[in-house]
């Protein structure tokens, strides 16, 4: 939801949430764009809706970030630019808190510089960070990676850095992490 000001960072588990993560041109807020935006909507824990479109971010997409998510630029030629893009992923999440894999240094930065840019106003949803919620639960793993978690819960990674991919191992994951659950390691 749109608003004056950026959503709290909250620490703790919720039942209701939406899962989201984004793929870009780079790691640069300052420079890069978006060009695939996923969400899971999930409820009582059970994920009940999903959303996935690629966007097309008015430049062509360096080979080295190609190489990472394996979005290439003929994928996202007829893709709406993002300002279409983040208005669906609202409209789809609506009021609801927002969960991803270091969103609060990554993800939610580029949404909120967008919608700032876009309508003159931030993300408002509160949102939870599995990152540090992960190194708070499983201290003295060597790697707190999406993948390297997921790996450690036994999930599958096949289509790692695919943002619907990715939304779906980190809803795992964050459940997981809710419930105590022991990895297979």
């Amino acid at each position: 939801m749109l608003a004056n000001k950026i959503g709290r960072k909250l620490n703790s588990y919720v039942a209701d949430y939406v899962v989201f993560d984004l793929e870009t041109t780079g790691t640069s807020v300052n420079k890069d764009s978006v060009v695939e935006i996923s969400a899971l909507k999930v409820k009582d824990g059970q994920v009940v809706d999903e959303f996935s479109m690629l966007v097309n971010p008015g430049r062509p997409i360096p080979y080295y970030a190609s190489r990472v998510h394996g979005i290439s630029n003929a994928m996202v030629r007829n893709a709406p630019p993002f300002d279409v893009a983040l208005q669906a992923f609202l409209e789809f999440a609506g009021d609801s808190i927002l969960v991803g894999h270091n969103i609060h240094s990554f993800d939610m930065k580029f949404i909120c510089r967008d919608a700032m840019r876009f309508w003159g106003q931030t993300v408002g949803n509160d949102y939870i960070d599995t990152l540090p919620f992960a190194r708070v639960r499983l201290r003295g793993l060597r790697h707190y990676t999406l993948t390297s978690l997921a790996e450690y819960y036994g999930i599958n990674t096949d289509g790692a850095h695919r943002a619907l991919n990715d939304c779906r191992m980190n809803q795992q994951i964050f459940e997981y992490l809710a419930h105590g659950k022991l990895g297979v390691v």
